[in-house]
Parts: C-alpha cells; structure tokens; sequence
C-alpha cells in the first residue's frame, strides 16, 4: 500500500504540476485547443477572463507540493475540489476527456486511504 500510495502521489503531482504549468503557457501562447459546443464556449471564457491563470497557479502549487511530499494534506484537500471540477466539467459538458480525471481521482482515493489518520480531524464536527 505504502508504494501505491508514492506512486498515486507522484502521478498526481506530476500531472497538477504539467497542467498547472501548460495553463500559464496556453494563456500567453497560442491559446486553448478548440473544443467543441458548451466545453469551447467554457473554456473560452476561462482563457479569455484569465481566471485561468489563479486555477493553474493553485494547481502548480498543489503538483509542486505533492511532488516534493510538503503539506501533503493540505494539497489532497486542495487537489479534491479541482478534481471534482474536472469530473463535473467532463461529466457535463465533454465527456469524451473523462479517463484522466478518473485515473486522478482513483489514484486520489489510494492517497487519501493512505493517510486517512491526517485526514480524520477535517471530519471532526467540532
């Protein structure tokens, strides 16, 4: 489990960090891929609000942190709410992209298993 738990960790950093990373270089690049109806128009709003850029910066943070194995709980709590967004992103509006949310959010779940005594006290009721 503890090897389960390296590999789930360094997967999800690796791909909060290279999307978190891309983000920046897509806004001031050659900007989003096309996609197509409500998916496009989302993503277009996005990129051209630059809120894009205040998501990707979290998750750069988050992949960095992951990575490094520094405040692993808190970038578990942190990369939760993006990974429901993704799912609820491509379970709404383009669900062909739905795989890699899916691997994250399993190797998510190992993680979280893992360190499930750290994690206990955010469901304390007081």
């Amino acid at each position: 489990m503890k090897i389960a738990a390296i590999i789930s960790r360094v997967l999800i950093g690796l791909a909060f960090t290279v999307a978190g990373a891309f983000g920046w270089i897509l806004t001031f690049g050659s900007g989003p891929p096309p996609m197509p109806g409500l998916a496009g128009e989302f993503q277009k709003i996005i990129f051209e609000s630059h809120f894009v850029l205040y998501i990707d910066s979290i998750q750069l943070l988050t992949g960095v942190a992951l990575l490094l194995n520094r405040y692993v709980p808190l970038a578990l709590v942190v990369s939760a709410a993006f990974l429901y967004n993704i799912l609820a992103f491509h379970i709404t509006m383009f669900p062909a992209g739905i795989v890699p949310g899916l691997v994250l959010t399993v190797c998510w779940v190992v993680l979280a298993w893992s360190m499930r005594n750290r994690l206990a006290p955010l469901l304390g009721s007081r």
